[in-house]
């Protein structure tokens, strides 16, 4: 309804919302990346420590499609021991990335994580492997990426100021206000 009582067909924008409900949807937007992030999160950490334990100790998976252990990293073309290094790493990732604080940390296990997932997506490619073994490693590599993305301001990294990167605080300066007037020769 408009001012002067006749109806408006127009869609409903931010831009005509009062504050009181653009902070309701704001609300409403933050619980739900709050619930996406801990959703993804949980499984991601249900995959990556699973997978992690059965590698560290190198045992079957009875009934895996693709299995992480001793045959799966055999079969990808890769040593034994690789098994050991994967599962401590994954084991430690899902302790940094559940754990409060420390979000640099948790940023190099969610680096971690893709740089896994991704590489075990590409080793099962590269030897010809059937979609329903690389299933896993993909959804992993999802569950990753979404976990990051959605993940709360506490768990980010947070610059401290904008313009500090390598360069004196403040907003950024022109060539000349950095290096003096070098243009003027003779003068």
């Amino acid at each position: 309804m408009n001012r002067d009582g006749s109806q408006n067909n127009a869609p409903t924008t931010l831009y005509h919302l009062n504050p009181q409900k653009i902070k309701e949807i704001a609300h409403i937007m933050t619980k739900r990346n709050k619930i996406i992030y801990w959703i993804s999160t949980i499984w991601l950490a249900s995959g990556m420590l699973s997978t992690g334990t059965l590698q560290l100790f190198k045992m079957k998976a009875e009934g895996a499609v693709a299995p992480p252990g001793v045959y799966g990293i055999a079969h990808l073309g890769y040593p034994i021991y690789f098994l050991t290094i994967l599962g401590v790493w994954k084991i430690l990732g899902v302790v940094a990335v559940l754990i409060p604080k420390f979000p640099l940390l948790k940023e190099w296990a969610y680096a971690g994580f893709f740089f896994a997932m991704s590489g075990a997506l590409f080793s099962h490619i590269a030897v010809g492997d059937p979609v329903n073994e690389i299933f896993a490693s993909v959804l992993l590599l999802i569950l990753t990426v979404v976990s990051w993305y959605f993940r709360p301001a506490d768990r980010k990294i947070i610059s401290v100021n904008q313009y500090s990167h390598g360069q004196e605080f403040g907003p950024p300066k022109t060539a000349t206000e950095k290096h003096g007037n070098h243009g003027a020769v003779g003068a």
